[in-house]
């Protein structure tokens, strides 16, 4: 027995661990030094991060009573303006429409706007459907512009233009809010000083495939740790552009919509609470939508957002830590604002991961247990923590089934690296680009198919370098396994599932779709509900 325990792999990285051979050898040389300067302090940078989501955690529990009571009954309900931006969004526009029109809200004081930048088919279904919905005696009106001057921003403002309410409510095309939404949030505008109330999203298709379960996950962790604990500690939260409520005097005294960056909707949440407006979150209110079922969809979403919290912490941070607000509201909305830094931080690891570990060798293993597996296990380990405690908190039942999706999460996660880290750079040397919408299909159940449907973006050239990366990282498992440094291998194949991932389904998701569902790709015939032609 001893023979073979002493002949296991085991045995073997736990020699190689121990071995003193080149004890007292070793000379660092500034190849050396060039290699393991940088990768220690991107070790460093991202574990700062990784122990900030611990603290969020840690926050999330401790002010766990720190949550809003009951508001006081309404006497009259309030006038309400609900906005409803879309673009190009022929297959989803008739749905939030319905959803909208069944509002458990005294009908004198609603007004919808559709607020309508399509270029294509949608603005004859948008308009259909708001006649249909006008006559039927709602008061539902049709803005369509000529131009995105500022995007969802621009339109926006100019919905406010025209608008009649006291409090806007703001719905992406995606979502399906429920009859009693807004008998739930404006009851909280008793306090005169409330700007805004956020909700939950929750996910009608989060069962769909693989891809959704993971942006559930993410989704999920943002609102329960992220929005809970910055709410209950009392910084800085964000308006996630959708599914919630202002008041129009916070938005205007706050300046307004503005479109200078990306996500315009945690450019103007900052200078709201800056002017001294008040936030609430409901997290017991729920909004459906539908998340992108398409991996370039999900990835250009993502960008999107990487990049917007990049332009708004270069605007607005300086103005944040220059301000009389409290320590702990500065170093938050430091780390919220900076969070997405960590993505090109990721590539450079990435790309140091391998020279790191030859220099590493050679170096001793025990220094690599002392230094290295800390740095690292904060880095990641966070995220594990991060996560099962939003899913433990909204599934106390079933969370016990997110572990087996943690490491796809973290796959994922770093699968997306590379198209985020363009975005951060692109906002770091104020390159403006404009606002890449995400590609929404009416997918709501598994049977459901979005390959014969337009808007699917081209994939372009960086799955490629998702999957050279991925290539990389499969020879660095190589040469950890000849090296028996078995203890880096679990952290090693996150990388190579992530890139591989994210490449071959950025590239091939159309002919995995087809293996799945057994669809074809011809033209869509699709009936048309208001009376407009049919696509």
């Amino acid at each position: 027995m001893w023979l073979v325990i002493a002949q296991s792999p085991l045995s073997g990285a736990w020699r190689r661990m121990t071995d003193r051979t080149f004890y007292g050898v070793y000379q660092a040389n500034a190849f050396d030094m060039a290699i393991m300067v940088p990768y220690f302090l991107i070790l460093l940078i991202l574990a700062s991060y990784g122990l900030h989501r611990y603290w969020l955690v840690y926050n999330f529990f401790k002010y766990r009573k720190n949550i809003p009571g009951p508001p006081p009954p309404v006497t009259e309900w309030p006038k309400v303006t609900i906005q409803l931006p879309i673009y190009n969004e022929r297959y989803v526009i008739e749905r939030l429409v319905e959803a909208v029109s069944r509002f458990d809200y005294p009908r004198d004081k609603m007004q919808i706007q559709v607020l309508d930048d399509s270029t294509d088919e949608t603005v004859a279904v948008a308009r259909a459907c708001v006649e249909r919905y006008h006559a039927l005696g709602l008061d539902i009106s049709y803005l369509h512009r000529n131009n995105r001057e500022g995007y969802k921003a621009g339109a926006l403002g100019e919905g406010l233009k025209s608008a009649s309410g006291e409090f806007i409510a703001i719905f992406d095309a995606d979502f399906q809010p429920y009859p009693d939404f807004l008998r739930r949030t404006l009851p909280y505008f008793a306090d005169p000083r409330m700007g805004m109330i956020q909700t939950r999203w929750t996910y009608m298709n989060q069962h769909y495939s693989a891809l959704t379960e993971v942006e559930t996950i993410l989704l999920d962790g943002h609102f329960v740790i992220e929005h809970g604990s910055r709410s209950r500690r009392g910084t800085f939260f964000n308006f996630n552009g959708t599914a919630g409520v202002w008041r129009r005097a916070a938005i205007e005294d706050a300046g307004g919509w503005q479109h200078d960056t990306l996500t315009e909707d945690t450019d103007l949440s900052y200078r709201a609470q800056m002017r001294g407006w008040h936030f609430v979150y409901q997290p017991e209110v729920e909004c459906p939508s539908e998340l992108p079922v398409e991996m370039n969809s999900f990835k250009a979403q993502q960008a999107r957002w990487s990049k917007g919290l990049i332009q708004t912490a270069i605007k607005i941070l300086p103005r944040v830590l220059r301000s009389k607000q409290p320590l702990h509201v500065k170093a938050e909305a430091f780390f919220h604002l900076t969070a997405n830094i960590s993505y090109p931080l990721m590539i450079l690891l990435s790309t140091m991961l391998l020279p790191a570990m030859i220099v590493r060798f050679y170096q001793g293993w025990f220094q690599m247990l002392v230094i290295d597996l800390p740095l690292f296990l904060a880095s990641t380990c966070s995220i594990s923590s991060f996560y099962l405690t939003a899913q433990r908190d909204l599934r106390p039942k079933t969370w016990k089934r997110t572990f087996l999706y943690l490491p796809f999460v973290m796959a994922v996660g770093i699968g997306l690296a590379v198209r985020n880290s363009i975005a951060v750079i692109e906002a770091l040397l104020g390159i403006k680009s404009e606002f890449a919408r995400t590609a929404k299909y009416h997918i709501q159940e598994q049977g459901d198919s979005w390959l014969s449907k337009t808007y699917r973006k081209k994939a372009g050239w960086l799955p490629w370098v998702e999957i050279a990366l991925g290539l990389y990282f499969a020879a660095t498992v190589a040469y950890a396994i000849q090296n028996e440094n078995y203890a880096t291998i679990p952290f090693l194949l996150l990388f190579v599932g992530g890139y591989l991932y994210t490449g071959l389904m950025s590239l091939g998701q159309g002919y995995f779709h087809r293996l799945r569902f057994g669809v074809s790709s011809a033209t869509e015939s699709r009936p048309a509900a208001t009376g407009a032609p049919s696509f």
